[in-house]
C-alpha cells in the first residue's frame, strides 16, 4: 500500500511569504497549491506576524499536511532584517506546532542543492526545475518566486523522506523544548491554555 504524505513548504518573510503544498504517493509527487501572502500593504510589523500565523494555520486546516518544511533564515549583514525574518519563521512554526505538525528546517543552500544540484543556483533556476519535476504548466507558474521557494522547501523534504537528516526537526512543543534544553525556560507549573480551538 502506497503511503500518502502532504507536505507544506514555506519560505518565510515579512514582505512576502511563499508557500507550496505537495502531495506524495510513493515516489510520485503532485503540486496541490502554491501561492504567496503579500504583506507589503501592512506597515505594522506585529500585524504582519499575525497574518503569517493566520495564513499558515489556514493552510494547515485546509490541506492537513503531515509535515512542514520551512526554509531556515540565512545569515546576513543586516541584523534588523534577520530578526524580522526569524520572527516570521517563528510564527509560521508556532502555527504548525499548535496543530501538532512535525517541522523540519532546511538551509537555503541545502534546498538549492536538492533541487538543482548547485548551491549557487538562482531562484529562476529552482523554479524552472520544479516546473519540470512537477509537470506544472508554464501558465500556472506565478511571477513571485517566493511561491516556488516555498514549493522547493516541500520538494526538498520529499527528497529527504526515509533518509536520515541532520536538519532540525520537531514533532511538537515538548520535542522542541527537549531538543533546545538550556535555551528554553520552562515554567515550574504548567497552566492549561484557556483559549478555544481555532
Amino acid at each position: 500500500m502506497i503511503k500518502e504524505h502532504i507536505i507544506l513548504g514555506i519560505d518565510p518573510g515579512t514582505t512576502i511569504m511563499g508557500y507550496g503544498i505537495l502531495k506524495v504517493s510513493g515516489n510520485k509527487t503532485e503540486m496541490l497549491a502554491m501561492g504567496v501572502l503579500d504583506l507589503k500593504k501592512y506597515s505594522n510589523h506585529y500585524l504582519k506576524l499575525q497574518r503569517v500565523f493566520a495564513r499558515t494555520l489556514s493552510l494547515i486546516d485546509e490541506f492537513h499536511p503531515d509535515h512542514l518544511a520551512i526554509e531556515a533564515p540565512f545569515f546576513g549583514k543586516n541584523v534588523q532584517s534577520m530578526l524580522k525574518l526569524g520572527r516570521a519563521q517563528g510564527v509560521a512554526m508556532s502555527a504548525a506546532l499548535y496543530r501538532d505538525v512535525p517541522i523540519t528546517e532546511y538551509a537555503p543552500l541545502k534546498i538549492k542543492m536538492a533541487i538543482t544540484g548547485s548551491g549557487s543556483a538562482s531562484k529562476e533556476q529552482v523554479a524552472d526545475m520544479l516546473r519540470r519535476y512537477l509537470k506544472i504548466p508554464q501558465e500556472s507558474m506565478l511571477p513571485q518566486l517566493d511561491a516556488t521557494d516555498g514549493l522547493a522547501a516541500a520538494y526538498c523534504h520529499f527528497l529527504q523522506l526515509g533518509k536520515p537528516t541532520s536538519e532540525k526537526a520537531y514533532s511538537g512543543w515538548k520535542d522542541f523544548i527537549a531538543k533546545n534544553e538550556g535555551k528554553v525556560k520552562t515554567p515550574k507549573k504548567i497552566i492549561p491554555d484557556p483559549t478555544p480551538e481555532l
